[in-house]
């Protein structure tokens, strides 16, 4: 790719969810996802992990909110653990509490478990493996394959551990990536590239495109799976509010709004950062947050 690159230290901040009952999503971010509660405010909930000092998670209640089928919007986001025991950890707590899968993969680059919240918001949560064992293909994109993942030998890594050993997110969680749905992947690709400056790592076919700063296997996905040519949904769905795309400093976010606003995009500014819109309508907040992952 040409033109300005994004700072390379970039990374993703916190996912904003639109939710249909706070309490129990609370409840169920809380017990069965592990995060803690760092604030609640009326119709708003915000968590972080374990220890931690940045949220990562926020709760927004619109009551008889709904999610709308084929519209653009979240896929999932992702959760990123420390460790292989950690995902472990994740595995067992989920399924002693009961909880229903949507998938497992193996990625090559990562290990993953797929479930959904009660409104039917997709959740990654996974673990990376070491930067040097990821996989390329011939022409430098990451080899992003979709494995089974080896159940057995994840719970394995626990030996004789006890059912004790899950308490909540370990500290040094983090939201790894987003993966969005859109109208149209080159559109949306051309926005996360050539605007926000990041480099495509992967390509499934003309359908999907993964997205990164700094090297990484993907900090955004896209993709027309069930969303081509879709609409937004309507404000106070279910879903993504928005979020977040952190960099080192505010001249490097003043830098990415500049660019946002020259490509013709609206821009806003508030409390919570410089917020803009992708061309499929999925929000986004740029933050300076030093110390990005």
């Amino acid at each position: 790719m040409t033109g300005p690159r994004i700072d390379p230290a970039a990374a993703i901040g916190a996912v904003h969810l639109t939710v249909s009952d706070l309490e129990r999503s609370v409840g169920f971010y809380r017990d069965r996802i592990g995060f803690g509660v760092s604030t609640r405010e009326g119709p708003v909930a915000r968590f972080r992990a374990s220890g931690d000092a940045r949220d990562l998670l926020a709760l927004t209640e619109v009551p008889g909110a709904r999610r709308v089928p084929r519209a653009t919007g979240l896929y999932h986001f992702a959760i990123l653990v420390p460790s292989r025991h950690d995902l472990a950890l994740a595995l067992r707590h989920l399924s002693e509490a009961g909880q229903r899968f949507a998938g497992f993969s193996d990625h090559l680059v990562s290990e993953s478990l797929y479930l959904a919240d009660p409104d039917g918001n997709g959740i990654e949560i996974y673990r990376d493996r070491p930067r040097g064992e990821w996989p390329r293909d011939a022409d430098g994109s990451f080899t992003l394959g979709n494995l089974p993942l080896d159940l057995d030998g994840l719970i394995g890594e626990l030996g004789d551990e006890g059912t004790g050993g899950w308490r909540a997110l370990p500290s040094g969680t983090r939201i790894g990536h987003v993966h969005l749905q859109v109208a149209d992947v080159k559109a949306a690709e051309a926005f996360y590239t050539d605007v926000i400056g990041m480099d495509v790592t992967a390509r499934y076919g003309p359908s999907a495109s993964f997205i990164a700063a700094g090297g990484y296997h993907h900090h955004v996905g896209i993709n027309t799976w069930a969303s081509l040519g879709a609409s937004p949904p309507p404000p106070g769905s279910a879903g993504l509010g928005h979020f977040e795309i952190a960099v080192s400093s505010e001249a490097e976010r003043d830098r990415i709004a500049d660019r946002v606003a020259r490509a013709g995009a609206k821009i806003e500014e508030g409390s919570g950062g410089i917020q803009t819109r992708d061309p499929s309508g999925n929000g986004i907040a740029l933050v300076a947050a030093i110390g990005g992952a």
